[in-house]
């Protein structure tokens, strides 16, 4: 949900996306006079967007911000009251919640990352977070609960009683205590968000693309491995990455003492 009224509607572009450089892509929910507040358009938007980029050759890694300076108040109550729900069907609030993309996805966080926002950013990969970014539950203020993967997550992230605390306060959480607790990255200067995702998503993308997801897929689902079964589901999905050309090529060019030019194949 949201914690702060969204106030007036977005420009008609309610999110933009983008590929930049080095194998990295860009998700903007763009409604900065509604504080990036989450409705159907902005929910569809992520998603159609996350489903390209995964599917483009030309990315490896996905950063999610909003714009204006605050990254998402949440749920927008005002479109929801008139029907307009900020769900995807099979990708769940924001488009992204129940879904997340198979590539790795950062988080740029910038003011504002509340209820739903916080949310957003807790089915992210990574996050970054300026200094004076707060993050946030609120939903029991308003006789709610984070139905949106919040509390299903966030203990997962942060130690059980920090994170009961989260949840059942409400209260707003500054992006230094939460990056002492290990859910931020990385926390830089006020507007520096973004710069920061990006310089952490090229560092990323420089590494081969197959890999990247493998990898990310096994860290995903492995939580719920027995240790009968792990190193056989690891095998299934890490096998192809072995043989191929990438591999072949990354091994090629540590022995040349080369840069690797991965084909993604």
């Amino acid at each position: 949900m949201s914690e702060v009224d969204s106030g007036a509607a977005g420009p008609p572009d309610e999110v933009l996306a983008e590929i930049v450089d080095g194998g990295v892509a860009v998700v903007t929910i763009n409604r900065p006079r509604a504080r990036n507040a989450v409705n159907g358009a902005v929910a569809r938007g992520i998603a159609s967007a996350l489903d390209e980029f995964d599917d483009s050759p030309e990315v490896s890694v996905i950063v999610l911000t909003g714009a204006g300076g605050t990254f998402s108040a949440g749920m927008d109550l005002k479109g929801f009251l008139t029907g307009d729900m900020p769900t995807v069907e099979g990708r769940g609030f924001g488009g992204i919640t129940e879904a997340p993309p198979k590539k790795p996805i950062i988080a740029a966080v910038e003011g504002y990352a509340l209820a739903g926002g916080f949310e957003l950013a807790l089915a992210c990969d990574l996050v970054v977070a300026s200094e004076d970014a707060k993050f946030g539950l609120p939903e029991p203020k308003r006789g709610l609960v984070a139905a949106a993967g919040g509390i299903m997550r966030l203990p997962r992230r942060i130690p059980y009683h920090v994170a009961m605390e989260i949840a059942l306060t409400g209260e707003h959480y500054p992006a230094a205590r939460l990056y002492e607790l290990g859910l931020v990255n990385r926390v830089t200067y006020p507007g520096e968000a973004l710069h920061g995702a990006l310089e952490l998503a090229r560092t990323i993308a420089a590494n081969a693309p197959l890999a990247l997801a493998a990898t990310k897929r096994v860290v995903v689902e492995s939580a719920d491995w027995s240790s009968e079964e792990m190193f056989r589901r690891q095998g299934d999905i890490i096998g192809p990455v072995f043989t191929s050309a990438d591999a072949m090529e990354g091994a090629a060019a540590f022995a040349e003492k080369r840069p690797p030019v991965w084909k993604g194949e």
